[in-house]
């Protein structure tokens, strides 16, 4: 197995995620076809297709513009394809997106909540939002897990890039999701609080099983958790795989050296 295995305790061997990948019977936590969003002039995502089966965690590399953020934009439910559709956990995207939101979250350290409410007061709101039972006592305990007890009654404006990304990581996990959409979950954090949310993250999937989808630009993240690579550039998917087997055919060490490669246009034999 691959690093990200032996990370998080896979229920399955690497080798083994593109057979359950097609296995007719099984319906995917997410499925994407033919997607599209064009936007005016330009088109932002341009015609890929994926499924990701439950229980994975798989990264979406690219560079900016590449077509990451829309794509999550739109498995939420939050923008309409142009073209393509899209399902989470079997229900249509954007259409019946409400049969499935309190399955679903979301973080990003780009999203801020609103400043003036304390920390508790803004785990209470997305609280109320998806239902979550006995709200205090789930923001309690997830307090007490990422070190928040003492800043919860501080106003969300005045924590550090690191609080604020912990307070985000606890939305995230308000309402146990099944499936957790993630972009950038650790950008602009220190190294060692960059590993311990990437610690809670693994922890959480493996008691959980949940489906991850993880946007980065951080190649040792991307290793670390994810077993399966989709790479996209310009709005295409580039290269789909696992990480072992990316490696191998571009004949690089490191994904920083194979999304380098995809990045500056070689093709995998001059890669290699």
């Amino acid at each position: 197995m691959g690093s990200c295995a032996r990370g998080l305790a896979l229920p399955v061997a690497e080798d083994q995620i593109w057979a359950i990948m097609d296995a007719s019977s099984a319906i995917p936590a997410i499925a994407v076809e033919n997607l599209v969003k064009r936007y005016k002039a330009a088109t932002a995502v341009d015609g890929i297709s994926f499924r990701l089966p439950a229980g994975t965690v798989t990264g979406l590399l690219g560079g900016n513009g590449a077509g990451k953020t829309t794509t999550i934009a739109m498995i939420m439910g939050l923008v309409a394809p142009t073209a393509g559709t899209v399902s989470v956990l079997g229900a249509q995207m954007p259409k019946q997106r409400y049969r499935v939101l309190h399955r679903m979250n979301f973080e990003s350290p780009y999203v801020d909540m609103p400043m003036r409410l304390t920390v508790r007061q803004n785990l209470s709101v997305f609280a109320q939002l998806y239902a979550v039972r006995d709200a205090a006592g789930r923001i309690a305990n997830l307090a007490a897990d990422l070190d928040l007890t003492e800043f919860l009654d501080r106003p969300a404006g005045k924590l550090s890039a690191g609080q604020k990304t912990r307070v985000s990581l606890a939305k995230s996990l308000l309402n146990r999701p099944d499936v957790l959409l993630l972009d950038e979950p650790t950008a602009s954090l220190d190294p060692d609080t960059a590993d311990w949310v990437r610690a809670r993250l693994e922890r959480y999937r493996a008691e959980t099983g949940a489906t991850i989808l993880l946007a980065s630009h951080n190649m040792n993240e991307v290793e670390r958790l994810c077993e399966r690579v989709i790479i996209m550039k310009k709005g295409r998917i580039e290269d789909d795989d696992t990480p072992a087997r990316l490696l191998a055919r571009y004949g690089r060490e490191t994904l920083e050296e194979v999304f380098l490669d995809v990045a500056r246009g070689r093709d995998r034999e001059a890669a290699s």
